[in-house]
């Protein structure tokens, strides 16, 4: 068997071979495959296309793995996804818990990690159905599992499906439409690996002329090879690789190539014994392979196929002298030949084996449906049984019911008791209402009375005296009615109390020290300047005909006036009672704005705080300071003193009300006793 050939069969016999195989799998996964070719005398090249990872986030793998008991079926797409799962968890695989796979690769990769028949129950194509056509695939799956298990053993049961990032979603729709409630789980991912400089300069030998092969294990490896080719291939590489021959496993795999322009396709099917068959009869005619082993003859492993369903059949020993037959390939266009008998015949049997394998497989579909409806049927008489099971419950819990409710008439009659006696201690506790009413009072009167004397609000502390009255509304006690009588009378002494606009008058300091930065000091108050008028002669002629006087009269007038005024406006005399104002140098004028703000945010806090002799001491300062300092006959000046002014005005001493009659009344009521 060309298993037990050492691994560098291939490597010893690589110079002598005249055909090469391009392998694209996963590295590492190819061993066998590449032994069997070495035997054969083929050459192979690892050109791995996909590179398996491990998935960034295996939380969800540890948690599913974690409680295997929750299922009734687990499903692993692909060999990596067992490895990768298996090294992810160690508990060992419950006997009970059936597995499914897709092909004899994942068979032999669970056997690797202790799960294989007949002490697990493992599911696949090649164990099940449709062992004959070879579907190692989803649909084959599906069948083997519906001919395992039935679509009734699934229904409303949780199926956890394995395999890597993204994946196809016909088997998880499939089993859902079954009634499983079905869950999906990665344990690995695929990335695109890029080959080394060596493997692209033999693929370069390759497209250069000689006879090769490319092998395509998935459609994602069939578009990293057309997109890895657009980046390092010419296009005359491209145009030979198109025409190169490619060996996929799976029709799905094939028509992908096709989309993509390869013209050259062979449907070898799943596992490594029919790859090898289908790549030893792609060799060329020309082309003669040297075994290694030479007990392992390529003519034994010749195969013809009409489909991707088709078994391989090796032929006899004694055609191993007469050249290889050319690959099948569906998707490549044949050759027409000349319309003769034997094609007619041909033609005949293909349409009699076609009719009659689809006889075979129309036969086998009305099995399964007569199967499945008679599951169904026993399904059904189980839940008629059980529903007769459950009506006779019922009819006994009814009975136990009406005992109950003998019982419940018992504990209602006590109930009522209870109710009764819950009655009287609430007209006991009633009692104490008022004495809960007037403590409640109390507190909403002493916090409304500090807030009255901390800012002011008498709108508050009026507030907080309506709602007591309105609490003490609902008692009729004569307690209650003198406590809201002495309410009364301080919320007349608080309506009648005037109001003081504490924020407006704020709001006026505010804009006061805002522009305190803009006016302007005794010593640097602007000079008006006279600017000096030319009189032209045509004013004097009609000043001159307006007036009757002579026009050298009027022109000398304008001359004389105008001199006059530039002699007046050169010396100006304004009366300054501060001396000390004009000796302020321009750096001390900073100062002494400086100081006047002071001034005025200290009044601000005493206007909120309500401290009048700090708020009058303040403004007196600034008003002394805007006068002393600073240009009087300026309009900004003027405007600050009107604001500081009106501020002072409107902060005349009043008498704030207290609620201390309100206050007595509830501390009498609780002092009584």
């Amino acid at each position: 068997m060309a298993a037990d050939i050492p691994r560098n069969a291939s490597s010893s016999t690589a110079g002598k071979a005249a055909f090469t195989v391009v392998i694209t799998r996963p590295a590492g996964q190819s061993n066998e495959l590449i032994a069997r070719l070495a035997a054969a005398g083929v050459a192979a090249l690892d050109f791995p296309l996909i590179d398996i990872a491990p998935v960034a986030d295996d939380a969800p793998l540890r948690a599913a793995l974690g409680s295997l008991e929750r299922y009734a079926l687990v499903v692993f797409v692909s060999p990596n996804a067992i490895d990768h799962a298996f090294a992810t968890s160690s508990a060992i695989w419950p006997h009970a818990l059936p597995v499914g796979v897709v092909g004899p690769g994942s068979v032999r990769a669970l056997a690797r990690h202790g799960v294989s028949a007949p002490a697990h129950q493992v599911i696949s194509p090649a164990a099940g159905v449709d062992d004959d056509n070879g579907r190692f695939d989803s649909e084959g799956l599906f069948a083997a599992i519906d001919a395992a298990l039935g679509e009734a053993n699934l229904e409303g049961k949780r199926v956890l499906i394995v395999r890597g990032d993204g994946g196809r979603e016909w088997l998880a729709d499939r089993l859902r439409e079954a009634g499983a409630e079905v869950e999906t789980v990665a344990a690995y991912r695929r990335l695109v690996p890029e080959p080394s400089i060596a493997a692209w300069a033999r693929v370069h030998q390759l497209l250069a002329g000689e006879p090769h092969a490319w092998l395509v294990t998935s459609s994602e490896g069939v578009r990293n090879l057309h997109e890895l080719a657009q980046e390092h291939l010419t296009a005359d590489e491209i145009a030979q690789l198109k025409r190169a021959t490619l060996v996929a496993p799976h029709p799905r795999i094939a028509q992908t190539a096709r989309a993509l322009g390869f013209d050259r396709i062979t449907v070898s099917g799943a596992g490594d014994e029919r790859i090898a068959q289908a790549l030893l009869s792609a060799l060329p005619t020309e082309v003669q392979p040297v075994p290694s082993n030479p007990a392992y003859s390529p003519a034994q492993s010749r195969m013809t196929e009409t489909n991707a369903s088709t078994n391989a059949s090796p032929q006899p020993a004694a055609t191993a002298s007469l050249p290889p037959n050319p690959p099948f390939t569906p998707y490549e266009a044949q050759k027409r030949r000349s319309a003769s008998g034997p094609l007619l015949w041909f033609v005949v049997v293909v349409l009699a084996c076609a009719a009659g394998v689809g006889g075979y497989a129309l036969n086998r579909k009305l099995e399964r449906t007569e199967q499945q409806i008679a599951q169904r049927q026993q399904a059904n008489d189980t839940q008629t049984n059980e529903l007769r099971i459950k009506t006779e419950q019922a009819l006994a819990t009814v009975r136990q019911s009406d005992s109950q409710v003998a019982q419940l008439e018992g504990k209602l009659a006590d109930a009522q008791a209870a109710q009764q006696a819950l009655q009287q201690q609430y007209a006991d506790l009633a009692r104490n209402r008022d004495d809960w009413t007037l403590a409640e009072v109390g507190q909403m009167l002493s916090a409304a009375s500090q807030q009255l004397q901390l800012t002011g609000n008498t709108q508050l502390a009026l507030f907080a005296l309506q709602s007591a009255d309105t609490r003490l509304a609902a008692s009729d006690s004569a307690q209650a009615v003198a406590v809201r009588k002495a309410i009364a009378q301080d919320i007349d002494k608080l309506k009648a109390a005037p109001s003081t606009d504490l924020t407006g008058l704020a709001i006026k300091l505010d804009n006061a020290v805002d522009q305190i930065d803009s006016l302007p000091l005794s010593g640097e108050a602007q000079i008006a300047r006279a600017t000096p008028q030319a009189t032209t002669w045509a004013d004097t002629a009609k000043v001159s005909a307006a007036t009757g006087e002579p026009r050298w009269k009027v022109w000398w007038r304008e001359v004389t006036n105008g001199i006059g005024q530039q002699l007046t406006s050169l010396v100006q005399v304004r009366r300054i009672d501060n001396a000390d104002a004009m000796m302020i140098a321009p750096d001390q004028g900073y100062f002494v704005r400086e100081n006047v703000k002071l001034r005025l945010l200290s009044a601000r806090l005493a206007l909120l705080s309500r401290n009048e002799t700090t708020l009058r001491s303040d403004l007196q300062a600034a008003q002394n300071a805007l006068t002393r300092y600073f240009d009087a006959s300026s309009k900004k000046t003027q405007n600050v003193v009107d604001l500081v002014k009106q501020v002072e005005a409107g902060s005349a001493a009043v008498e704030l009300p207290n609620l201390n009659t309100s206050l007595q009344a509830v501390n009498q009521y609780r002092s009584r006793g």
